[in-house]
């Protein structure tokens, strides 16, 4: 137990991490910052603009909520953004206006989860807006729709007794995804051939499940790959491309290591390949996709992320090296096609990333906020602000020029925009 404390304590806030996906951009509007990393699921803010510099005492804080605990980062759909967090024995959907941080409703259910490693008994995964609702996985497995303008119960499912899954090492943690009209859930039913399980977005009847394997904190994807719609899940072990509407398998290769590891930072998708990165001596692979097969082109130590997903541009991923939870951190850019490291900025804290019009957001988790240009030349920073005392763990969101950020009591709206005051 020891030694999994010490290997795993952070890593519960892989719930936050990101991944990148292709998102109908009719459920979408410039600005919108739906899902976990975006609308994209990538970490790129879309047609964001942002300040060049910043005033010296840095950028001005719009609005602050006080909040319960959680490691859930915030979703934003036009002026509405919603948390998902607990106070005392109730997990809580709580619909904030987005630009003065008025509380619109706040939609309960009870709860019984208990922390076993970390202290903190709140949700992890980040919920999911589309088509007007709101889809939140609670640490202790239990899936909800609610309306976003109303904060109505629409169903729940209970994954963790419905599929046999257990919590892991923090509870449950993966974001959903919706795609079509079926939202998809890494549950980790390694039992009943249910370690992913869709369920129709309009009953939460479960359409299908696939796999024999336990979940990770990390959520599905979905791309398109030549003709083929592909959701593509790390789940403890493997990573798996199956098909959305029937979760009939493409095809999947081993990922991850056993033992007191958590897989946790999402693939990124370039092109027909994709970067798959994880700690604990996981390291790296680089894998060239099919219609229907994977092969691994590159695997080594590049790149060791604990739970940040990289971000992308130009060809190149820019990801934190390390862990949170002790040893040397590093912020590096890599070629991924060259398999070379083109810079690596020592001594960073742990952080989160966005990406935005050709800069890169650096959120650590001691609440300074750092900002970057997006080079391949090295580590060429802009600015830097602490934006909240304790710790940040969970993903920030960026919508209209806002950056929402919380830590274990509170949420900050910052103003980012070129017209900040």
């Amino acid at each position: 137990m020891p030694m999994m404390i010490r290997y795993s304590t952070f890593v519960f806030s892989t719930v936050l991490l990101a991944v990148n996906a292709t998102v109908g951009s009719e459920c979408l509007i410039a600005g919108d910052w739906p899902q976990i990393l975006g609308p994209d699921r990538n970490g790129i803010a879309r047609d964001e603009q942002l300040a060049e510099s910043w005033p010296a005492k840095g950028p001005r804080q719009v609005w602050e909520a006080r909040i319960g605990s959680g490691f859930a980062g915030v979703v934003v759909s036009g002026e509405d953004l919603v948390l998902f967090h607990r106070e005392e024995n109730e997990d809580k959907l709580t619909a904030f206006d987005a630009k003065t941080g008025k509380r619109r409703w706040s939609t309960s259910f009870s709860t019984r989860f208990q922390a076993q490693i970390v202290e903190d008994d709140g949700p992890r995964s980040t919920p999911t807006i589309h088509d007007g609702l709101i889809y939140a996985y609670s640490a202790e497995g239990n899936l909800y729709c609610v309306e976003l303008k109303s904060g109505d119960k629409k169903w729940t499912r209970h994954t963790h007794a419905d599929f046999g899954a257990t919590g892991g090492y923090f509870g449950a943690g993966s974001s959903p995804i919706v795609e079509g009209s079926l939202v998809i859930v890494n549950v980790g039913g390694d039992r009943k051939q249910a370690g992913i399980v869709a369920f129709h977005t309009d009953s939460g009847e479960t359409a299908w499940t696939a796999v024999n394997d336990q979940a990770s904190y990390s959520a599905p994807i979905a791309v398109t790959l030549g003709n083929s719609r592909h959701l593509l899940c790390i789940t403890r072990m493997n990573f798996y491309s199956l098909d959305p509407q029937t979760g009939k398998e493409r095809f999947h290769t081993p990922f991850g290591a056993r033992g007191p590891t958590v897989n946790a930072a999402l693939p990124v998708i370039m092109g027909n390949h994709a970067l798959l990165t994880a700690s604990y001596g996981v390291g790296s692979e680089w894998l060239t996709l099919g219609d229907n097969q994977v092969a691994i082109t590159w695997k080594n130590t590049l790149l060791s992320s604990q739970y940040t997903t990289p971000i992308t541009s130009d060809g190149l991923v820019y990801g934190i090296d390390g862990r949170q939870d002790g040893g040397p951190i590093a912020l590096k850019c890599i070629n991924p096609q060259t398999e070379e490291v083109l810079w690596s900025q020592q001594g960073m804290k742990y952080a989160t990333l966005i990406g935005a019009n050709k800069q890169l957001l650096i959120m650590q988790t001691d609440g300074i906020l750092r900002m970057a240009r997006l080079s391949k030349e090295g580590y060429d920073e802009i600015a830097s602000a602490s934006l909240l005392s304790g710790t940040t763990r969970a993903l920030p969101a960026l919508s209209h020029g806002m950056i929402y950020v919380r830590n274990e009591s509170k949420l900050v709206c910052v103003d980012l925009s070129p017209q900040q005051k």
